[in-house]
This record gives structure tokens, sequence and C-alpha cells, in this order.
């Protein structure tokens, strides 16, 4: 199913992050995803991500290299809508766009990371989304998902988890999914860091991304960027 046209009650699983810039870890975690689901994984960036501070670099050149990172990846598309949207970027607001277009029958999955779901108390009207999707939580091997978890999201946490992958087929939303994924050391953070103190950064993101960094001048210093493509 993950190279083919998904159904209309085929589970639609959205993959969001800034991904400033896409690193090999995002990727592993997609394929992870991928596979254990049989989906297809939608990567889609942040415009304005009301979270954390701006990207360092813009929404066109984020987007430009998660096409180029996942070109020859069966099952990985990049997914724009977060990008056509004016205003901030609230997960709750593009779940509901989502579920007033798409088929009611179709379930909806949100793949992120232990950290990122742990943050979940921080969302706008973040219980409202387990009403709109489904989690798969990407795990850290070795790491406990319920460990250090504000006691709200814990107790959710312990309604809600599933083994299962099915049963994000089944029903439409409201399952927690725990996704153990090979670890990867890289993040966002220490490849940005890395490009603008003149480090060994490119072996942590594709060769394409790689080459669209160094061609745009991004991250190397503020304001140097030329625009997207």
């Amino acid at each position: 199913m993950a190279s083919g046209e998904a159904r209309a009650d085929e589970l639609l699983l959205l993959y969001g992050g800034t991904f400033d810039p896409v690193h090999h870890g995002h990727l592993a975690i997609a394929r992870s995803a991928r596979d254990r689901l049989d989906t297809v994984v939608n990567l889609m960036p942040a415009a304005d991500p009301p979270h954390r501070s701006l990207p360092g670099a813009n929404a066109g050149h984020r987007a430009n290299m998660l096409d180029l990172a996942v070109s020859s990846e069966p099952g990985l598309v990049v997914d724009r809508r977060e990008l056509v949207r004016s205003g901030r970027s609230y997960t709750v607001d593009t779940l509901r766009e989502l579920r007033a277009r798409a088929p009611q029958s179709r379930p909806v999955a949100l793949l992120l990371g232990a950290d990122s779901f742990a943050g979940l108390p921080q969302w706008k009207q973040w219980r409202a989304l387990f009403g709109l999707a489904h989690f798969v939580v990407a795990e850290r091997p070795g790491s406990d998902l319920a460990a250090g978890l504000a006691a709200e999201l814990a107790a959710e946490l312990a309604a809600r988890e599933t083994a299962d992958p099915q049963r994000l087929r089944t029903r439409l939303s409201g399952a927690v999914l725990r996704l153990h994924q090979p670890l990867i050391a890289a993040s966002a953070t220490q490849v940005r860091q890395a490009i603008a103190a003149g480090g060994d950064w490119q072996a942590l993101v594709p060769a394409s991304v790689a080459e669209y960094i160094v061609h745009h001048r991004l991250y190397a210093a503020e304001g140097a960027a030329s625009a997207p493509l």
C-alpha cells in the first residue's frame, strides 16, 4: 500500500515538523513508520511553528530540501498543506481543516518524536487532538515514553496506548502507538550549529540536501541565504 494511491479509508499519516534542515534522523523515523504501518508518510513542514523561534531557513527552502531528501524514497512524500495556509501552523487547526475536507471514513495519525509528545500539554487545545487523530510516537531505544510525562498526559497515554497497528485503521482517532526506531545521532540544531561553526556536518544529511545547503548558503550566516528555487 505504501507505494500506491491511498483508499478513502486508508490511514493518512502526517509527520509534521520544522525540518530545518531535514536530516538522516528524520528519514529513519519516516521509514520506520512507513514499514511498521504499511502506509505513505506525508512529511509536513510547518510554515510558522508556534512553539519555537523562527526557523533558520524559510519555508520554501525547507520544503525544497524535503523534496530532494524523499525523491528516491518510496512511500515518503512532502505535504505542503501548512505552507499554503496563512497564520501560525497550529496542529489542531490543520487537523480540523483536514477533517472538514477528507472522507469521514479515513483515519488520520500524527507521527512525532517522544520529546514532542511529552510537550503536548503546551500545544493549542491539545486534548482536542485525540478526537482528530491517532498518535505514532517515535521513541529512542531504551527510553521510557511514560517517564517524566505531565500527569494529565500520562493518563491519556495509559488510556489510549496500543501495540496493534491495525487499531489505527479500524478507528478514526484516539490511539497512541509507540514506534521503536533505530537511533541515529543527528538533530537539526546540531546540523545548523556545525554549519555556522564551519564544522563537519555533511554526513548528517542526504547528499542532495547538503549540496542544496551549500548552493544557497543556508545557516552559514544570518541574512546570507539566497531565495529558494
